[in-house]
């Protein structure tokens, strides 16, 4: 059995536990989407905007940003011109399947499929417009 599974079931636990508190269940959600970026998205992207160059954009302030518009990337024509704006559900459905969502893309990961991660990260990267 993998690791992945029960790390994601004791973080979504502790989100769960944390619900009695609002503040303190997005915190929990946030650090744990926080984990989850670092192990998934950070080898590409910077979560910082004054961040170094990275091979994807800076993802700070990316609710709410059209696709495709941080200067310096060498975006697919799909993307440049999907109309896309980032929003909770346009995340999760590219964190999920990115290909499917928009034929043409040039990012490749492998997904996140888990709808409790795919949450967490998308917590983080709210934050981070912060």
């Amino acid at each position: 059995m993998s690791m992945k599974r029960p790390i994601v079931a004791v973080l979504a636990a502790i989100a769960g536990l944390a619900a009695a508190q609002p503040a303190s269940a997005e915190d929990a959600a946030t650090a744990a989407g926080k984990l989850f970026f670092g192990q998934r998205c950070q080898i590409c992207h910077n979560p910082n905007a004054s961040g170094g160059k990275t091979y994807g954009p800076p993802l700070a302030g990316v609710v709410g940003r059209k696709a495709g518009s941080v200067e310096g990337f060498a975006y697919s024509d799909a993307l440049k011109n999907s109309g896309i704006v980032w929003t909770e559900a346009s995340l999760k459905a590219w964190m999920a399947d990115n290909d499917g969502m928009l034929p043409g893309t040039r990012m490749r990961h492998v997904g996140v499929e888990d709808p409790a991660e795919q949450e967490m990260i998308v917590a983080y990267l709210k934050s981070l417009a912060q």
